[in-house]
């Protein structure tokens, strides 16, 4: 058990990329954290220990986000190991990119269940969990405003977590839980820059005044902002891509 006094993070696809830097962010602010994962048991148990050697509090919870069982008995494992929940932020997503006129049907409905249902899934459960002082932070893309081509089937299901945010921030009312939205631009993590050659990132990297990639810790910055001080920011989506759109 913690202080009880200390706050408590989920992080669902804590284990790497963005997730990692957002669980190392969380902790360096003194909270106890759950670094969620799905299929990759020792990334998310490096992730841990890391916390740990830097002197914060981590265990590591599994689970298929679009399994409701799988993740009440998650948010039962940080609550019966922490106290309760303050925070959840869904940085667990796939992307797959594909033409709309030769997207293949099964690699949109993976998107679907794990960006959309997922985050609805988390949701249900953060709904009813967080404690007062808390929040929920969803994840969304720049590219909705980028408009890439092949990021048809990605961009439609981050729309609907955009759409879905600002709803359960007017749904939470009374509870003095807070709801948003983190849309990144360009960030060089493993997801993104599979794939891509190398004129392709340059090509990416100058598309921000500020011309360059983002990195995880910018995006975890953002989060931490949201989970800590930002107490008067709800139902927002906010856009941390070095001015791309």
């Amino acid at each position: 058990m913690t202080n009880e006094n200390t706050r408590v993070a989920l992080v669902t696809g804590g284990s790497g990329g963005i997730g990692r830097a957002v669980v190392e962010r969380l902790a360096e602010d003194g909270m106890a954290v759950a670094v969620h994962y799905a299929g990759n048991k020792a990334r998310a148990e490096e992730t841990v220990a890391a916390v740990r050697e830097a002197g914060g509090r981590a265990i590591a919870v599994s689970g298929d986000v679009a399994d409701e069982e799988a993740m009440s008995a998650a948010f039962d494992t940080v609550e019966e190991e922490f106290g309760g929940v303050d925070v959840v932020v869904n940085t667990a997503g796939i992307m797959l990119l594909s033409p709309v006129a030769t997207l293949d049907l099964d690699d949109l409905d993976r998107i679907y269940r794990t960006n959309i249902r997922g985050t609805f899934v988390v949701s249900k459960q953060a709904a009813r969990r967080v404690r007062g002082g808390g929040a929920i932070i969803n994840f969304s893309t720049s590219v909705t405003r980028l408009l890439f081509p092949a990021y048809g089937a990605y961009v439609a299901s981050k729309g609907a977590v955009e759409a879905l945010t600002p709803v359960l921030a007017r749904e939470m009312r009374g509870k003095d839980v807070t709801v948003n939205a983190v849309a990144p631009g360009p960030t060089a993590t493993p997801l993104f820059l599979d794939g891509k050659d190398e004129a392709t990132i340059e090509k990416l990297a100058k598309v921000p005044p500020l011309e360059r990639l983002g990195v995880p810790g910018d995006i975890a910055e953002a989060v931490a902002f949201l989970a800590g001080p930002a107490r008067w920011v709800n139902g927002q989506v906010l856009f941390t891509n070095g001015g791309a759109a």
